[in-house]
């Protein structure tokens, strides 16, 4: 007796439609055996055969899974560009990403029996999927509109390379994960062109920053964020991986904060170096890349802005053999610049100087400089302890944060060693306070702090445009000007709002307000008593020290900067 030739087995979707009396099994058959010679997926030669609708496929497809059904008329293509799945995903598996919700991906698909392309979704996006039934034509429609619209955005891109490369750049390419070469070199292009933009405007940041339907770049300028671009929101998958893989990130990781660096050669005498952070947000991946440029550091004391009486006092106090000299301020004040202007006036073959940083932002040859790593348990503290064992002369903290670290740079300045490092306050005198408030002894504080320098940075007035105003004198004895600024001539100046080729604004470039006290005995018998920062500062007004406010109103008086700049950036 002849045995029954067994028939291959039905696909899942195929049998549903047997079911749904939608096909014959012999229908179903001759269909599937047309799609594995064409290669193309049942479900489109089901609906080219014009055996059953798009829309009767979705919805019996849907009843039988018990799954939702989606019209992708209804959809907004809006939301299209941001790209929940990677396009060549997106392609091989035929589905396409709607929304998230609490780390749920809802997915379109038209086949829900295609366990492998759901499988595939949700390993790559490292999330859960919920499938969306939605008609097989429709879905092919939306995924061409998708990759025609990121193959547009990608060519927008193509940008001149500029004359500079990455340090050690093709090491690290070589061990990644290489994708289209094609579809990299425009994001490539516009990022050098972002980073070289941004050097040649003097941008201390770069802000890329991705939104639910629009991604943008910023720059900060003197201070101040500008919106400079908005690329297309296809490139922000592609331009965070190329961030990652030249800061030696790892390109896997988007689910939790990362810390980069790379460096950036201009010539051959010439390299800046970027600090690169980033930060998972609802919408994709935020970068921050802060400029560290080495030239900064050696722009020299007399480019910062110090009054000569200032400079003075800095110099006499860091050229002490001994002590601790403090910097304060807010963040982006230029606190860093101000202690790698001091440490190369004293680097020289001479002394031993060490640094501990978190992180270091400009390499200086000559000077031993210890990035912290608080996880490993190398603190600020460590590393002070370190240092004392390492016959140091001058050491520099990067900024006291606790009782400890407060305590050991005080034994250190105590023992014979120049100490310098920062704090965050509002200005000299409450630094004192500050310190006593942490814990510190005020006999140890008196005895070891020689001088403190409060400083902020205003905007500078453009040379080319800054406007000649005329103000009355009891407006400006308002703000903080005082009699004897009136005894000699001298013009006031404002911003031109519609700024020149020149500047942004008015503004070009930025200037340091400074408070520079030196710790006298008087202001020592005050800390030893334990007196407030107001006892302080009304001390420190006596021996002439001007606080910030009064520093900034001589830089209006010398036409530097505006009576705008100066309210805003002091307190009175």
């Amino acid at each position: 007796m002849a045995s029954a030739i067994s028939q291959p087995k039905l696909s899942g979707i195929a049998r549903t439609l047997i079911q749904e009396n939608l096909l014959s099994e012999v229908e179903a058959r001759a269909i599937e055996e047309q799609a594995h010679t064409l290669k193309t997926p049942f479900i489109s030669q089901v609906i080219q055969n014009k055996k059953v609708t798009a829309l009767a496929v979705a919805e019996a497809a849907a009843k039988a899974f018990g799954l939702p059904y989606f019209n992708l008329d209804t959809f907004n293509a809006d939301y299209l560009p941001s790209k929940k799945i990677d396009i060549k995903l997106m392609q091989a598996n035929r589905v396409l990403g709607l929304f998230v919700r609490n780390n749920l991906l809802f997915v379109a698909i038209s086949d829900p029996t295609n366990i492998h392309a759901l499988d595939s979704v949700q390993f790559q996006m490292g999330m859960n999927v919920s499938p969306i039934v939605v008609e097989d034509d429709k879905l092919n429609r939306m995924i061409e509109k998708a990759i025609e619209s990121s193959d547009r955005s990608l060519k927008s891109l193509d940008i001149d390379d500029g004359d500079f490369g990455f340090a050690d750049d093709s090491l690290i390419i070589e061990d990644a994960p290489v994708e289209s070469e094609v579809d990299d070199a425009p994001v490539v292009k516009f990022l050098n062109k972002m980073l070289m933009d941004a050097i040649n405007m003097g941008a201390s940041d770069l802000h890329f920053e991705p939104y639910e339907k629009f991604y943008r770049v910023r720059y900060r300028v003197d201070g101040i964020l500008r919106e400079i671009t908005q690329p297309p929101l296809a490139i922000k998958e592609k331009l965070a991986s190329r961030i990652k893989i030249i800061s030696s990130m790892d390109i896997s990781e988007k689910r939790i904060p990362q810390d980069g660096r790379m460096k950036l050669t201009l010539s051959k005498t010439r390299n800046i170096d970027f600090r690169v952070s980033t930060l998972p947000l609802i919408h994709g991946e935020k970068i921050v890349m802060r400029i560290l440029d080495p030239s900064s550091a050696t722009l020299g004391i007399e480019a910062l802005g110090y009054e000569p009486i200032q400079k003075e006092r800095l110099l006499n106090a860091v050229s002490r053999p001994y002590g601790l000299v403090l910097v304060t301020g807010p963040t982006g004040s230029g606190k860093t610049v101000s202690l790698y202007t001091c440490l190369n006036i004293l680097n020289n073959p001479g002394v031993n100087i060490s640094t501990a940083e978190d992180p270091c932002e400009i390499p200086l040859a000559g000077i031993n400089q210890v990035n912290v790593n608080d996880k490993q348990g190398l603190t600020f503290s460590a590393a002070l302890k370190s240092f004392l064992r390492q016959d140091p002369d001058i050491i520099m903290i990067g900024e006291i944060r606790d009782l400890e670290t407060a305590d050991m740079a005080i034994k250190a300045s105590s023992t014979g060693h120049m100490v310098l490092s920062t704090l965050h306050t509002n200005d000299a005198p409450s630094t004192l306070t500050r310190l006593m408030n942490m814990g510190v002894a005020p006999f140890n504080i008196a005895s070891a702090v020689s001088l403190i320098t409060a400083q902020r940075l205003a905007r500078r007035l453009c040379k080319s445009c800054k406007v000649p105003l005329s103000v009355p004198k009891e407006a400006l004895l308002s703000v903080g000007f005082i009699e004897d600024d009136f005894k000699e001539e001298w013009q006031l100046y404002g911003h031109n709002p519609n700024g020149c080729e020149m500047c942004n604004n008015g503004y070009k470039g930025r200037v340091g307000i400074y408070q520079v006290m030196p710790v006298t005995d008087a202001i020592s018998r005050i800390i030893m008593k334990n007196g407030t920062a107001h006892d302080i500062a009304d001390q420190a007004r006596a021996e002439g020290v001007n606080d910030l406010r009064r520093s900034g109103i001589l830089k209006v008086i010398q036409g530097l900067t505006s009576i705008e700049e100066i309210e805003a950036c002091t307190n009175e």
